[in-house]
């Protein structure tokens, strides 16, 4: 039986993407920062998809000694879906100290893929799935001021989060295929979807109108989880089509200098894939 990771798998289109692949067959983790949550999450996925093999871990994205905790108990797993984030916040930082979104939906999600990669690798075919955003176009990365001291927007700084996502997504797919190793990256955009990130602020009162179900938000993940067709790479849009990402998420020299400063950050190296 392959095991599945979701991150964020209480909420959002983590819940359906975490359903799907029960019914799939698939052992899911459900990686949550609630517990209870967590359990509730597991006992709606076990109600609707009679025999579920599904349990709720706890998993702080936003803590990188949690991250650790968590990696170092996981067995096996053949697919990771780094689903959760966080978006249109005030400024706020991690228990490490750094900006909260890039913290959460990057690091803790470059952490927790790093310190899993000795286990995927044991399983050929093994997966590992961005959840991104077409957000990431107006991303920039500023790497003197990667906290946002010199100014903090709510969009902007999401944006930064996405780029960041696309662009480990794509480094982590060319090092593994210049290591000639047998793992799928690859990142996807949802689509604007009524997830707990849109109920916040100015956008709550397009939630429910003009944002579709987090069911049907779910459909790339699901797709880029477990269909043979999906190659390395590639990024995945809400119709299942293939997307090109921005100028900016395609560029090695960015994506190189992320990936060095995200294991200084952290202190997670990829060993079986450094760069010699």
């Amino acid at each position: 039986m392959r095991t599945a990771i979701v991150t964020g798998a209480n909420t959002g289109i983590g819940l359906p993407t975490a359903r799907a692949l029960a019914a799939q067959g698939m052992r899911v983790v459900l990686a949550t920062r609630s517990p209870d949550k967590g359990r509730a999450a597991a006992q709606t996925i076990r109600s609707a998809v009679p025999g579920a093999d599904v349990e709720q871990r706890t998993l702080d994205l936003a803590d990188l000694a949690s991250v650790r905790s968590f990696a170092a108990d996981v067995g096996a797993v053949d697919v990771l879906v780094n689903n959760a984030g966080v978006g249109m916040l005030s400024p706020q930082t991690t228990k490490d100290g750094f900006e909260l979104q890039f913290g959460v939906n990057h690091l803790g999600h470059f952490a927790l893929t790093g310190l899993l990669l000795p286990v995927l690798l044991k399983n050929p075919g093994a997966r590992v799935v961005a959840v991104a955003s077409d957000a990431h176009k107006s991303g920039r990365l500023d790497f003197d001021d990667l906290p946002l001291t010199k100014g903090y927007a709510k969009m902007s700084s999401y944006g930064r989060s996405k780029l960041c996502n696309m662009l480990f997504a794509a480094e982590l797919d060319r090092r593994v295929r210049r290591a000639g190793l047998d793992l799928v990256s690859v990142a996807t955009h949802p689509g604007a979807t009524a997830t707990e990130i849109f109920k916040l602020g100015r956008l709550q009162w397009v939630t429910g109108l003009l944002l579709k179900s987090p069911e049907k938000g779910a459909l790339s993940s699901i797709h880029a989880a477990t269909s043979p067709d999906v190659r390395g790479g590639e990024y995945i849009g809400p119709k299942l089509q293939r997307l090109t990402p921005s100028a900016a998420a395609r560029s090695q020299e960015l994506a190189t200098r992320l990936w060095d400063v995200s294991e200084q950050l952290t202190g997670v190296r990829f060993e079986q894939i450094a760069e010699r």
